[in-house]
Order: structure tokens, then sequence, then C-alpha cells
């Protein structure tokens, strides 16, 4: 009992302790940054305007007036300071003192250390090594100077009052946890003895198993209440023994069912999602028809990347770049179905339906592409070949479901949306896209989310292998340039006269959005289209459609 108790006392008061120190070393610091942080903003006005009196008054180029300002600038400085080891001292960009408070002289391994913290600009508290000791500053550069100029202190005077209160914490911490144990060992000893007589019973009954066996009742406070309360339960146990048993059977079955449930899901289907399942057994994963998203994402000239890799440099790479994809499919309520060589295939709507399945994929496929720069980042910065990725996405009606054998089984999607995905992934290379949607997805986001704020450009109208019927086919984007801006809207006008067989005027259009974006390989390849048609038109029953003679 002494051992649950005494947690309980002293997790709190500790907890309480605690929070008191850190709020006192907090404020202490704080305050102490604070007030260097304002001399030294005080400093840097006074800087400024020494130097702004020399300019104003055309004595920017005379060394003595300069002199002068500086001379004031330090006197300034001798006024602000508040305690005897308080210094303020300006240092050039060799390493010299331009001005000091109190005489400092550093070795050239100490201007070293200290030019070097000073190029890093950063904000805030810093700290170099002077003479053996610790001193905390803060600092500014101040250009018609070439000074670092930096307010300084003694970091055992600038922690003082912190240390301090560390002390007083920890006395009376401890003096709070002495009369704490003490107080709580006289209070167990007098409450366990009549608890230990209970449990010596008790421990009778569970050798012997004899349920007829009671304990006396010694006391008519809570001990006594416990006494007969366990001889109560004693009678119950003897009766519900039977359905006991039963119950726990019926437990063992269950969790059998249930783990067997969960490793047949775990082939196919994440742990949050079987979660949901167990929640809802009716949504059982089954085979069904219904209206997906599906992104297919590859890595372009996957194949002279790995020539050019050793295997293990490929392996640790693929790992990261796929780490990072898949956390945003799944972030972003998707499922990923597999990863097909280098590429990957994923879908929104299954196992659950959401409302925005049509945008959370656009949107994946976007955080994708931007995850892809991050990722390029490290790896120019580690010496390993950057990926370029191209992402397709597709909307349509598909058959999901359990796909596989009773070894291995696959909760996958089939059907011509899908193969159509696919398709859209490998034109990204045809139109130098990074993004390409269907004109059904395109149709979806307009209907399911209007106001999603995305950017759009209608690419061509494609049959692409296999398939007679167009698709028109778009790019998005979440942010575009300011050119793009201007020049989507007038590529989309460009493209809506080009189906209308005006060629003339689509062509003058593509020639004002080139006058946008020059290197536009879309404009190009649409102006040099609709250049040949205004001299040579299509046939009448033209509809716009460019029939792709591979994937």
């Amino acid at each position: 009992m002494f051992l649950v108790v005494l947690p309980l006392v002293i997790v709190p008061l500790f907890l309480a302790q605690t929070a008191s120190y850190f709020n006192a070393v907090n404020g202490t610091t704080r305050l102490a940054r604070d007030l260097l942080g304002f001399k030294l903003g005080e400093l840097e006005k006074f800087a400024n305007l020494q130097w702004s009196l020399l300019v104003d008054n055309g004595f920017a180029g005379r060394s003595d007036m300069v002199d002068a300002a500086k001379k004031a600038v330090e006197q300034y400085s001798r006024s602000i300071l508040l305690s005897g080891s308080e210094i303020i001292f300006a240092i050039d960009n060799s390493g010299g003192i331009g001005m000091s408070t109190s005489r400092i002289v550093f070795s050239p391994d100490e201007s070293k250390a200290l030019l070097e913290i000073l190029e890093k600009e950063n904000q805030g508290l810093q700290s170099f090594a002077h003479g053996g000791e610790k001193y905390i500053f803060q600092s500014f550069y101040f250009t018609p100077f070439g000074w670092h100029i930096l307010i300084s202190e003694k970091e055992a005077v600038f922690f003082e009052d912190a240390r301090k209160i560390t002390l007083e914490t920890l006395i009376s911490l401890g003096a709070a946890l002495f009369a704490a144990v003490l107080l709580l060992i006289l209070i167990t000893h007098r409450l366990t003895n009549p608890l230990k007589r209970i449990v010596t019973a008790m421990e009778k009954i569970i050798e012997t198993a004899d349920l007829s066996s009671r304990v006396d009742i010694e006391y008519n406070d809570e001990t006594g209440k416990l006494a007969r309360t366990f001889n109560k339960m004693t009678e119950e146990l003897d009766k519900a023994h039977s359905q006991i048993k039963r119950y726990a059977f019926d437990a063992v079955l269950a969790g059998k069912k249930e783990e067997r449930i969960r490793q047949i899901f775990q082939k196919y289907v994440p742990n949050d999602v079987i979660e949901r399942f167990f929640a809802s057994p009716e949504k059982m994963l089954v085979g069904d028809n219904r209206n997906l998203s599906i992104l297919f994402s590859d890595i372009r000239s996957f194949t002279t990347i790995s020539e050019g890799m050793a295997p293990d440099d490929l392996v640790s790479s693929l790992n990261r770049y796929f780490s990072g994809q898949v956390d945003i499919i799944y972030n972003r309520k998707g499922v990923v179905d597999k990863y097909i060589g280098d590429a990957i295939m994923a879908f929104w709507g299954a196992p659950e339906k959401h409302n925005d399945d049509a945008l959370q994929s656009v949107m994946s496929a976007i955080d994708m592409t931007d995850a892809v720069k991050k990722f390029n980042a490290n790896q120019k910065k580690i010496g390993k070949c950057e990926f370029q990725i191209g992402i397709g996405l597709n909307y349509g009606e598909v058959t999901v479901g359990n796909i596989g054998s009773e070894r291995k089984m696959d909760y996958t999607v089939i059907g011509d949306a899908v193969n159509l995905a696919s398709r859209m992934e490998g034109l990204t290379k045809t139109y130098h896209s990074e993004i390409l949607i269907s004109e059904s997805l395109f149709d979806e986001l307009r209907k399911s989310s209007p106001n999603s704020g995305l950017n759009y450009r209608l690419l061509d109208t494609v049959a692409v292998k296999g398939k007679t019927k167009g698709v028109r086919i778009f790019t998005v984007k979440q942010t575009v340039t300011p050119d793009e801006q201007k020049a989507w809207p007038i590529h989309n006008q460009g493209m809506k006269l080009y189906y209308n067989r005006s060629f003339a005027e689509a062509v003058q259009k593509f020639k004002e959005v080139l006058s946008i974006m020059p290197d536009d390989f879309n404009a190009k390849n649409l102006l040099d289209r609709c250049t040949e048609y205004a001299s040579n038109p299509p046939p009448e029953n033209w509809n716009g459609v460019e029939v792709m003679k591979t994937k």
C-alpha cells in the first residue's frame, strides 16, 4: 500500500515543483534575454543615428568624423552597461577589435571561432569561449563600420538567478518529499496491519480452493466491509463457475476468429482500415463496382538511373523515396494498391468512401511532386542521383475487392478506368508535364470540390493505345507562377478555338501564350498543329482526337 500511495503523493509534488522551477527559470532567463536584446536594439538605433548624422552632413567620407562617430558609439555602449562583467565590443571581418568597453584580447583561434558564429547570422542568444570562460551574447552587423557589434555577459553571471532558483527548488522539494514519506510510513503502517490478516485468509482459500471458507470480520470499518464483500463474492463464485468457463471458451474462439481475420486483412489492407472494419463488421471487404480515383506514379528513366548507381545506393534511395511518397498517400486517405517496380499504384474511395476522394487524390499528386523536390535536394547534397517522376490520375468505375488465393490476397481494383490512369502517367512524358488528369476526374473535381482553388490547363484530346474514343487531358497545379497565371487562361481559350476549328484564331492565342512563356512545350506543339490545320484543314468528321501509338 505504501508503494501505491507514495507515487500518488510524490508525482504531483514533483510535477508542481518542477513546473514552478521551469516557470521561474524561464521567466528569469527571458527577462535577462529581453534586457540584453533591448540594449542591443538601443545600441543599433544609436549607431544608425550617428551614421545618419554623418551622411546628412556630408561627413561620411571623412575618416576623422567616422572615427568620432565610432567613439560616440563606444561611449554610449559604456553608458548602458549594468554589471562589471558585461562587455560591449565590436569585431571587424578580419577578427580585429573595433571598439570595446573593457580590454579584451582574443587569440587567433578564438577570433576565428567567433567569426564563424557571427557569419551564420543566427538570431537570439549565442555563446563563445574566451580565456577559459563562456560568454552569452547577442549581436548585430553594422554595415557602415563593417563591425559585428556584440553585447556579452559571462554565462555564470547571466544564469546566476536561474542557478539560485534551482538550488532553492531542490531544497524545498527534498524537504517536502522527506515529510511526505515520513507521514506515509506512519499512515500505511496503521492501515496495512488488518489488511495483511485479510490477505493471509485469502491466500488460504486460493491454496485449498475451498469456496466455503470465510474470513473473520475484525473491524467495522472499510477493512470490515472488504471482508464481508469477499465472503459474499465466494458465495457467488461457485454459482458462476460453470458460466465463467463457458464465457472463457467463447472468448477464446472469438479471439482466434478475430486474429484469423486480421491476418487475412493485413495482406492487403492498412491497419487503420482494419480497425475501422472491426468497429463495423458489416463493412467487410467484398467485391463491388464503384467510382474511384486511381493514381499511377513512375520514376522517369529509372533503368538509366539504376545502371548508374550501386545496388545498395539504389535500394537506399528507393526506400527513402517510397517512404515519403507512401506517407503522403496515407495521410490523404488513400490506399497504396501495389508497387510495380519503381512505380506506385494507389486509389481513393475504397474500402471507405469520402466526399473529397477526387480532391485528395489530386492533392496527393501535388504533394508527391513537392516531396520529390525536397528528396532531390537531399540527393544532390549527398551526391546521389536525382529522381524525376510523372503522375497520371483517372476517375471512373472499377471493380474493387479481394483477388488472390488462400496464401496471398490483394485488395485491389481492376477495370478500364485503372488502365486509363496508367496511360495518363505514360502521357506525362509526351506532354512534358509532372501531373496529368483525365476529363472524368476534372469533371468530378468541378462537381465535388468546386472551391478547391486548383488551377487547370487543358492540353489535348487523346485516344490512348487500344481505344478509339478521345479523352481530354489536363495538367493541374495548386500554385502557379505569375507567367502561368496569365498564360493558362489564354491557352484554354486557344483550345476552345482549336476544337471549334477556328485554327487561325487559335494560332494567335498560342502565340500570345508563347510571348509570356517562350519555352512552353505544349503551346509550341499546339501552335504548330493549328498552323498546319489552318493551311490544310482536317476532315469534316475531325473531332480533335490525337491517337497515341504507344503508351
